[in-house]
């Protein structure tokens, strides 16, 4: 597997896999997370891409099996400036990761998706899920992040569990070259 920048070309899998996922959070008593209103619009992943923020994940064939939104910087997201219920770990630059679906044909997509991005965040990610999304906050769990709080999005009142993962061995520069890409 690896991960690109998403083009415009893949918007149409894009759209085939978050309709997936909606799917599948459907059927794993997960309706509401972005379901009630088919999320993500196709402007906003048109508006990732000509950010720079959009991503794929390919398999060895090059077809695309995953996507995500990916950032990184210092008070990237106004979202996780009020947490409640507890709070971040890190004050530090983070990474984020949002909007994050697999097609589910390759097993491990996306643990490989968030241990690309934990690389990318120089060993600091930020991620949060609806409270109903239990197959990914065991996946978070799994993979090491911690519990932090509550976090309110905009797109709807259903509040957001927010998960971080920090290490101490942050490795040197891989955050300031994402950052000039």
């Amino acid at each position: 597997m690896r991960i690109r920048r998403s083009t415009e070309n893949d918007i149409p899998r894009m759209l085939e896999i978050y309709r997936h996922a909606r799917e599948f959070m459907a059927a794993h008593g997960n309706p509401n997370q972005w379901g009630r209103t088919n999320w993500p619009p196709e402007r906003l992943l048109h508006e990732d891409i000509s950010r720079g923020k959009s991503y794929v994940c390919t398999d060895d064939e090059d077809n695309v099996i995953g996507t995500f939104f990916y950032n990184f910087g210092q008070d990237i997201e106004p979202t996780y400036q009020t947490i409640v219920d507890g709070g971040w770990l890190d004050e530090s630059p983070y990474g984020v990761v949002h909007r994050i679906a697999v097609d589910g044909s390759t097993k491990g997509t996306a643990t490989f998706c968030l241990d690309w991005a934990f690389r990318q965040s120089d060993g600091h990610l930020r991620i949060d899920t609806h409270g109903d999304n239990l197959v990914m906050q065991n996946l978070l769990k799994k993979l090491g992040f911690t519990f932090c709080g509550t976090i309110f999005i905009e797109e709807d009142d259903d509040p957001r569990i927010a998960y971080e993962k920090v290490t101490d061995e942050k490795p040197a520069g891989a955050a300031a070259s994402e950052q000039k890409k």
